[in-house]
C-alpha cells in the first residue's frame, strides 16, 4: 500500500486531472486552492446550461450538497447522469444529511439519478444516508467514524460503491474489504472546509486511479498526513496561550503542506491498516 500511495501522488502531480466540483459556496475558494495545491486542476460549475459539457471534459465529478437550491440540485442530477453515462467517477459528499427533510429528499433524488462511485462524509451523515435515526448538529458529526461501520457497509452493499467515513480514524469500506487511516490533527474539526477539501481530493485521486477503494485511501491519507505536517510546522506565534494550534494559521499551513508534500513523505507517514470486511 505504501508504494501505491507514492505512485498515486506522483501520477496525480504528473497528469494534473481536471476535477469538476458542484460544491457549496462557503468553501468553494478553499476547495479550489486545495486541489491546486495537491497538483490537480479545479473547475467549479453548477449551471444546468453547462454541467454536462463540463463533466464530459473532466476526469472526475465531485457533488457536495452543503448549500442547496433547486437550480443547483438540477445541475447536480444532470452532471451525475452524464458522469455515469461516460463512466467517469463521481464522489458524493452528503453534507448535513439527516439535518433537514429537504436534504434527505435531495440525496434520495441524487442517488436515484445515478449512484456515485464514492460516498465521503462524516459518521452522522453516513448513518443518516443509510436510513438510521441519528441526532445531527447542522453539518457537524455527533458520532465517531467507528460507530458508523455498519451503516457504511449497508451503503456500500446497496449502491455497489466505496464509502469513506472521516473521523479521528477514517474508515473506508468497499464490497469485500475495509481500511483504517489513522492520520490527522484535532484542529481539523475546527476549520471549515476540511471535509469538503477531502471530498475534492478524493475526486482528484479517483481521476487517476480506477480502483476507487485505493483512491479513497490515498485521499484520506493525504488529508491526514498534511494535517499533521501543517500542525507541526506552525511557529509559536500560531499557537494560543495554551500551546494549541490556531485555526486561521492552520488553514493556510495546510495548503502549504499539500503543495510541499512529497510522494515519499506520504508513503512514510501514512498510517493505513487494511482489513477484511468480515473480520
Amino acid at each position: 500500500m505504501k508504494d501505491n500511495l507514492k505512485q498515486l501522488l506522483q501520477t496525480l502531480r504528473e497528469t494534473s486531472p481536471l476535477v469538476h466540483n458542484i460544491t457549496n459556496y462557503v468553501v468553494m475558494n478553499y476547495t479550489a486552492n486545495a486541489l491546486l495545491a495537491v497538483g490537480a486542476s479545479p473547475v467549479m460549475a453548477h449551471a444546468v446550461e453547462e454541467v454536462e459539457e463540463m463533466t464530459s471534459i473532466a476526469g472526475a465529478l465531485v457533488v457536495n450538497i452543503g448549500t442547496l437550491s433547486a437550480p443547483w440540485v438540477a445541475g447536480m442530477k444532470l452532471a451525475m447522469r452524464q458522469a455515469a453515462t461516460l463512466v467517469k467517477p463521481t464522489v458524493l459528499d452528503p453534507v448535513g444529511a439527516g439535518a433537514t427533510s429537504y436534504r434527505n429528499q435531495v440525496l434520495a433524488e441524487l442517488m436515484e439519478a445515478a449512484a456515485p462511485d464514492l460516498i465521503r462524509g462524516n459518521a452522522s451523515e453516513i448513518m443518516a444516508l443509510a436510513g438510521l435515526s441519528v441526532q445531527t448538529k447542522g453539518v457537524d458529526s455527533t458520532m465517531s467514524s467507528l460507530s458508523s461501520v455498519e451503516a457504511a457497509r449497508a451503503l456500500s452493499d446497496r449502491y455497489g460503491c466505496v464509502v469513506s467515513v472521516s473521523g479521528a480514524v477514517d474508515v473506508i469500506v468497499d464490497v469485500d474489504k475495509m481500511a483504517y487511516v489513522a492520520n490527522g490533527h484535532p484542529i481539523m474539526t475546527r476549520v471549515t472546509g476540511m471535509g469538503c477539501a477531502a471530498s475534492a481530493l478524493a475526486g482528484a485521486f479517483c481521476a487517476v486511479e480506477k480502483n476507487v477503494f485505493e483512491a479513497a485511501i490515498a485521499a484520506a491519507a493525504t488529508m491526514g498526513v498534511c494535517g499533521e505536517l501543517a500542525a507541526s510546522t506552525l511557529a509559536a506565534s500560531a499557537l494560543d496561550g495554551q500551546g494549541r494550534v490556531l485555526p486561521g494559521s492552520f488553514q493556510m499551513a495546510f495548503l502549504d503542506a499539500l503543495a510541499s508534500l512529497t510522494p515519499e513523505q506520504l508513503a512514510e507517514k501514512a498510517n493505513v491498516r487494511l482489513d477484511s470486511k468480515s473480520a
